[in-house]
Formats: structure tokens, C-alpha cells, sequence
């Protein structure tokens, strides 16, 4: 087929869709039809063109026409609210269930290495030499470490933490694609809990340690999992893509990969109110206890919410009828 001849052709009738399009709300009853009738027409130019082999710019503007004449077609958009809903009762947890893999053994990696670098502060101390200078660890200990979690106004403590945790997670949710990067940020994290564990764990505080980590530090590091496995698994799509082209395997991992985001910042978002409003202010018992329970309800809502909606086919993409749109195509 010659493409351009084909394009030349069938042009005024992509340009009278799009000005239909435009009109949706303004439309007589011959219009409406009219709409109707462009719209699967144009629909199998696309095809056409597809199947023709044309440029992906091409292809790429006609599935956005269709795209838009698509919403005009099948009428009003949604309200806001059921597309927020679905995202979190169906979308984001049919995500978190399809990596679980990913940011469950992340995670048991993880700390393993903040176990064994702990072990390594308590079984060695020129290892301890090495991190300060005793006054340095007796400051850290005695009061630097626990001081953290009041010294500033809570509302300000939570913003401040959740923008910490959030360029964190973000970090290694982006540069996933790349692997090594992501990996060295949580290797880093991981060796520096480690640490501060062993230091307070050899200074006798290891019951202060785990009683002000523990509130908000399950399910904050859960969130962190979560981004890097995200990040992580874009970068191996790339690198195999298994049946699908790489263009392919990027374009679907990536609209569930950025598809996360909202939702890890909303889980973000509960671990620095956590952090700001429960560890500095209730007794031990009663902040861990909050702790242990966010973080299993969190599991809670991926193995029901999340499973469900997996079993039916969803994985954090987005609708079906709007890839064509939005993924990338190979010409």
C-alpha cells in the first residue's frame, strides 16, 4: 500500500472527526451520527496503517484522534470519583499483588543486610572505630537519635518526612531503569540502618531503637520496597522482554510502573503522620502495636483487593481501550 497516497486520501475525514470531536457537545442528531460513523472508519485506517508499516508519528496522532472521538462517542466522562476509587481499590493493589515477588524478596534482602551490618558493629568493634569518634557515638546514642522524632513542630516533622521519604522512593523508582543505581541507594539505606541498630543495640537502647523505628519504619521501608521492585522491573523489561518487542514490554511496565506513584506516596503519607503524630507522643507498646497493624492491614488490602483484582486480569496498566494511545509504537 502506498502510504502516503493513503494518508493524502482518507485526510479530510480525519480532520472532520477531529473537528466533530471538538463539537461533541454541540452536535445535531445527523452530527452525532456522523461521529458515530468516522469513528469506525477511522478506526480501521489505523488498522491500515499499522499493518502498512507507517512512520510511528503517523500512527501515534491518529490513536489520539481515536482516543479523543472515543470519549465522545461512548458520552460523559466518569466522575472523578469512581476513577479514584477504582484506582485504589482496583488499580494500585492489582499492581502491588503482580510484583509481590520483586518487593517481598527486595525486602527480605534488605534486611539481611541491615541484620548482618548490625552483627558486624556488635561482633567487631573496630568497626565501631571506624563509624566516629566516641563522643560522636555517645552524642548519637544518647541523644541525637531519639531527639530527631520531637525536636521540630509535628505538622512541620511530617511534611519534612514525607518529602524525604517520598524523593527516596521516587529516586529509586526512576532510576530503576538503569538497575545499578537503584540497587547501590538501598544497599546504602539497608548498611546505614544496620548501623544505627549495632550502635544502639551495643549502648544498651536497643528496646529506644526498635520502639521509634518500628511505628512508622514497616511500613515506610514496605513503600521503599515497593518503588524500587517498580523500578527495578522496568529496567529488566528492557533488558527481557520476554515474548513482546521492548518497546512493547517498556510501554506496559512503565504505564504500571508511573501508575504506582500516587499510591506510594499516599502510603508515604500515612508512614510520616505515623512518624510525626504517634511515635513522638504515645508510650512504646501502644506506637508499635500501630506500627505492626498498619503494616499488616496494608498486606491485608494487596492479598484481598489485590489478588481480586489481578485474578480478572488487571495489573496496573491502564484501560485497555486507551493503550493504543499512550504506548509507544515500533513502526
Amino acid at each position: 500500500m502506498d502510504v502516503e497516497a493513503f494518508v493524502s486520501v482518507h485526510q479530510p475525514q480525519w480532520d472532520r472527526l477531529a473537528h466533530l470531536t471538538r463539537r461533541q457537545r454541540r452536535l445535531s442528531g445527523a452530527e452525532a451520527e456522523e461521529l458515530v460513523t468516522l469513528y469506525q472508519r477511522v478506526g480501521t485506517h489505523l488498522a491500515a496503517l499499522r499493518a502498512a508499516g507507517a512512520d510511528p508519528v503517523s500512527i501515534g496522532r491518529l490513536s489520539g484522534l481515536i482516543a479523543d472521538a472515543r470519549g465522545a462517542v461512548t458520552g460523559a466522562q466518569a466522575p472523578v470519583w469512581r476513577d479514584i476509587s477504582k484506582y485504589f481499590l482496583v488499580t494500585f493493589p492489582a499492581a502491588l499483588y503482580a510484583s509481590r515477588r520483586w518487593w517481598v524478596g527486595i525486602g527480605l534482602l534488605f534486611y539481611l543486610v541491615a541484620a548482618w551490618t548490625a552483627w558486624r558493629v556488635l561482633a567487631h568493634p573496630d568497626v565501631v572505630d571506624s563509624i566516629g569518634t566516641p563522643d560522636q557515638i555517645k552524642q548519637f546514642v544518647g541523644h541525637d537519635f531519639e531527639s530527631y522524632y520531637s525536636d521540630n513542630p509535628a505538622q512541620d516533622f511530617a511534611l519534612r518526612v514525607w518529602i524525604n521519604n517520598a524523593t527516596i522512593s521516587a529516586a529509586v523508582l526512576a532510576l530503576g531503569i538503569l538497575l545499578v543505581p537503584s540497587v547501590f541507594i538501598l544497599w546504602d539505606n539497608a548498611v546505614n540502618l544496620g548501623l544505627s541498630a549495632g550502635l544502639m543495640i551495643d549502648n544498651d537502647k536497643g528496646g529506644l531503637f526498635f520502639s521509634l523505628i518500628t511505628p512508622h519504619g514497616l511500613l515506610e521501608l514496605t513503600a521503599v520496597f515497593i518503588a524500587t521492585a517498580a523500578g527495578l522491573r522496568l529496567g529488566w523489561s528492557w533488558v527481557v522482554p520476554g515474548p513482546r518487542t521492548r518497546m512493547q514490554a517498556v510501554a506496559q511496565t512503565g504505564r504500571a510502573t508511573i501508575g504506582m506513584a500516587i499510591g506510594l506516596a499516599a502510603v508515604l503519607l500515612v508512614t510520616g503522620l505515623i512518624e510525626a503524630f504517634v511515635t513522638p507522643f504515645l508510650p512504646a507498646p501502644v506506637r508499635i502495636t500501630i506500627g505492626i497493624l498498619a503494616e499488616l492491614a496494608f498486606f491485608t488490602y494487596v492479598w484481598t483487593l489485590g489478588r481480586r483484582a489481578y485474578r480478572h486480569g488487571e495489573y496496573g496498566d491502564v484501560e485497555e481501550a486507551d493503550r493504543e494511545a499512550t504506548a509507544p509504537v515500533s513502526a
